[in-house]
């Protein structure tokens, strides 16, 4: 039989760890982080990590698993997460994937494309004709090649755009084609994906505490000791949310209300799009949490027990 897997992912702010350590506690689980941030050491409280003695209650993985100036991709975390689901399987615990990293959850449970490898000297092209045309104009040309791919692609999301360009450019095929002949088969799991949500003048409410949370507990510091270390702004882990802000306030760039302004914003336009993300994915069971905690561990029960869920709704329109 294959290994049953309990995903908790929605939008940042929802809840997610809260409940993951909930069901853990009852059921005999086990984490595994589906945050493309945590990964990282060094970067603890702007990317919201559980606390040590929260860590030593309940195993964690694929947290601080690589420093801020390594990479680290999806395929990395699919070896790296599929390995802790077989680990967790055999000492007869369950495994809970918590997270809100998309794509991540995606490699874990439906596998990738294979075989187009990354091509140094094409990725740097594009990277320059990004900076002649922004992100945007470059958008603008996987939407003419591949519609679909841009669709589901945000036009600042410089990274994803490049990537997409550069498996059409290598296979002269749209990556929507590939995606589609390959329907994301690799399937070693059984998977049972619970999606957390709240009302969205709630959900902001929590971004905003989140973030003031964070400036009071040492956000500050913990840039400050990052860029002394020479992990630059240049990085891919420090232009995340939280990090390039501060960068920012630090070089006198911005005051530290115009930074904490930023973050807000920022982290509420990250939730939209995650949200937009997860509603394309029909396996999803919604919840309201903390309202329907009930509902969701009837439903993990069930799913762990006999197999079958029932139960939970798609997210209102209201994000």
């Amino acid at each position: 039989m294959k290994p049953k897997v309990v995903v908790i992912l929605g939008p940042t702010a929802t809840g997610k760890s809260e409940l993951g350590l909930k069901l853990a506690r009852a059921l005999g689980g086990e984490i595994i982080s589906a945050d493309s941030m945590q990964v990282y050491r060094l970067m603890d409280i702007g990317t919201a990590k559980p606390l040590p003695e929260v860590r030593r209650e309940v195993p964690h993985h694929l947290i601080d698993v690589v420093w801020p100036d390594e990479d680290f991709s999806a395929g990395d975390f699919r070896q790296r997460a599929r390995q802790a689901v077989e680990e967790i399987s055999s000492r007869g615990k369950v495994p809970l994937v918590v997270g809100g990293t998309g794509l991540y959850i995606r490699a874990l449970t439906e596998g990738l494309i294979e075989g187009v490898k990354g091509d140094a000297k094409l990725r740097e092209r594009l990277h320059e004709e990004a900076e002649r045309v922004g992100s945007v104009g470059l958008w603008r040309r996987l939407k003419e090649i591949d519609p679909e791919s841009a669709r589901r692609i945000h036009p600042n999301d410089l990274y994803r755009i490049i990537r997409a360009l550069e498996i059409y450019e290598i296979t002269g095929e749209p990556p929507s084609v590939l995606r589609s002949r390959h329907r994301f088969g690799d399937r070693p799991y059984e998977v049972l994906k619970i999606g957390l949500t709240r009302p969205r003048e709630e959900l902001y409410r929590k971004i905003d505490q989140r973030v003031e949370e964070m400036i009071k507990g040492g956000l500050e510091k913990e840039v400050r000791e990052l860029l002394d270390r020479g992990y630059g702004p240049e990085l891919k882990s420090m232009k995340a949310i939280g990090y390039k802000e501060m960068v920012q306030y630090l070089r006198g760039e911005v005051s530290l209300e115009e930074a904490k302004r930023r973050m807000k914003r920022d982290t509420r336009h990250f939730a939209k799009r995650q949200v937009t993300w997860f509603k394309r994915d029909p396996e999803i069971y919604w919840f309201r949490y903390p309202q329907e905690e009930r509902g969701i561990f009837d439903v993990v029960v069930r799913f762990l027990g006999k197999g079958g869920a029932h139960g939970g709704q798609r997210p209102e329109e209201d994000h």
